[in-house]
């Protein structure tokens, strides 16, 4: 089978094309629909099908522009209820591209409407399992509670990913290749490999989820320290489950200024340069998540940190940066919200750097403010006396935090970090912020 696997690495998603005989199919396609329209120019294939595993919560999918623009069918499970123009594909239900059959499998777990799409040519198997398989775990399922208005409680997906991984497989042979929708560091799961691809044998054998176990056992462990749930999660189900706007238009309208040294007082300002520019210079208030390279988590944190719907600016190095950030902003459905895109002028804040030696030696005499989640903390505290507010949590409960003493912020390598400590430098009046940064590491 001639499949093309795509990696977004800074929200851990993969997303697929699939040829035959001159046509193409797409599996949850990110939001740029172009690297597919380029990968179908070089194989001389039109775009047919695209598959929706599920309604995604961590990335705006281009389903909907792709069809549009190309006249693809769209294939989701009857159980969405999507509003866009789409074909039903749920067990039973099959679809044939050139000499490659696909088939749908119901597999509930993730979100109540998940499908896996099997492909088949000759005795060639390969499983595309969306959010519900990934290599050596299972997608987590308490991110439907109040998102897309499913109201499904997280013990009964539990209930009903058990269901799936025991009984929705069994007729599939342990050569049946998986490719699944997101790998290490996304958040629709925990403790993920690093690998992009698996067998189901080799699954059958390594992922726990497919041990012997009671119910009980199973739900129990996969309720278990799941990651935080950012606030867009729920906004990006709906907005998927909708039909979301085309990807140029959209990152088109948004106004771009210059050269800035001032804007609305109480605006939100989400700046993503490199932490050492930004304590040298930034405008009061900006929130620094750092997102110059594309390993970093900028997506993950402006959707943890800054609300659906919150109007903000964007503050970038130079604008060489400008399309990379505006398609950063798009991959989660937040460009509607930008105000503007910004960069700065000169001779603006500074933050204060922290004298270590002199924190080393008098610890008793800083608040200390650990931002790290909770399993974190509790697997390491390295401060004794320190107050644990994660960071996604930050900005609501920063009028926690006391302000008779410097008050030092630390993450676990310094990257979060900087986002924190600018939170509260302003949100804390008349308080001097410090970040500890990648000096943990001296702690840890």
């Amino acid at each position: 089978m001639n499949i093309k696997q795509f990696n977004d690495k800074a929200l851990a998603h993969y997303s697929y094309a699939i040829v035959s005989e001159g046509k193409m199919a797409v599996v949850d396609p990110a939001r740029n629909p172009m690297p597919y329209y380029q990968f179908a120019e070089e194989n001389n294939a039109k775009i047919v099908a695209v598959f929706e595993t599920h309604p995604h919560a961590d990335f705006i999918s281009s389903h909907y522009q792709i069809h549009k623009e190309t006249g693809a069918t769209i294939y989701v499970s009857k159980l969405l209820g999507a509003d866009y123009p789409h074909q039903t594909f749920d067990d039973g239900d099959s679809f044939v591209m050139g000499e490659i059959k696909f088939s749908a499998i119901n597999t509930p777990g993730h979100s109540p409407d998940s499908i896996s799409i099997l492909t088949e040519l000759k005795e060639e198997k390969v499983l595309f399992t969306g959010d519900t398989v990934f290599i050596g775990n299972v997608g987590r399922p308490d991110l439907r509670e109040t998102a897309g208005n499913m109201q499904a409680k997280r013990e009964e997906l539990a209930k009903q990913m058990y269901y799936t991984i025991n009984n929705k497989f069994t007729h599939l042979p342990d050569n049946t290749v998986v490719y699944p929708a997101h790998g290490a560091g996304s958040l629709c799961g925990k403790n993920m490999s690093d690998a992009s691809s698996s067998t189901l044998g080799n699954e059958r054998m390594g992922n726990w989820a497919f041990k012997e176990q009671t119910e009980e056992e199973f739900v129990a462990e996969i309720l278990k320290d799941q990651p935080m749930i950012p606030h867009y999660f729920g906004f990006d189900v709906d907005t998927n489950k909708k039909g979301p706007d085309n990807f140029l238009k959209s990152v088109g309208e948004v106004p771009v200024l210059l050269n800035v040294n001032e804007v609305e007082p109480g605006a939100v300002i989400v700046d993503i340069r490199a932490q050492e520019e930004f304590k040298a210079n930034h405008l009061p208030g900006s929130i620094n998540i750092q997102g110059l390279r594309e390993p970093q988590k900028l997506e993950t944190w402006l959707g943890a940190i800054v609300k659906p719907e919150e109007p903000f600016y964007l503050a970038i190095p130079s604008v060489d940066m400008l399309e990379i950030a505006l398609s950063r902003m798009a991959k989660i459905g937040y460009e509607k919200q930008l105000k503007a895109v910004i960069t700065l002028a000169d001779n603006l804040n500074t933050s204060t750097e922290i004298n270590l030696e002199e924190f080393k030696n008098n610890q008793e005499k800083y608040t200390i403010v650990d931002i790290r989640n909770v399993a974190e903390v509790e697997e390491n505290k390295p401060f004794t006396n320190s107050i644990n507010i994660p960071l996604h949590e930050l900005r609501e409960r920063a009028n926690e935090v006391p302000t008779d003493k410097p008050v030092v912020v630390h993450c676990a390598a310094g990257y979060r970090s900087a986002a924190g400590s600018s939170i509260l430098e302003s949100n804390l009046d008349n308080a001097t912020v410090l970040d500890l940064s990648d000096a943990i590491k001296y702690f840890m």
